[in-house]
């Protein structure tokens, strides 16, 4: 199992795999920030817990296009 998952990350920052994923991460991680919070920072009214949301919103698509890269390699 721990080999596995090993084997998984090393697979996941090659290079070029990192490079899409990033890619993925940051362009939908802007899209749902500016949808989701993008209100409440123009206004001014952003708290830690909003930021914490805005970093959310990059995560999630960067370990789901890792997790569909992982998913077309089998």
């Amino acid at each position: 199992m721990l080999r596995a998952v090993r084997e998984a990350c090393r697979f996941c920052l090659q290079r070029r795999n990192l490079r899409r994923t990033l890619r993925i991460a940051l362009v939908v991680g802007v899209v749902l920030t500016l949808i989701n919070q993008g209100g409440v920072i123009t206004a001014g009214h952003a708290t830690t817990a909003t930021w914490v949301r805005c970093g959310l919103n990059f995560v999630v698509p960067f370990l789901v296009s890792n997790a569909g890269l992982l998913s077309g390699r089998s």
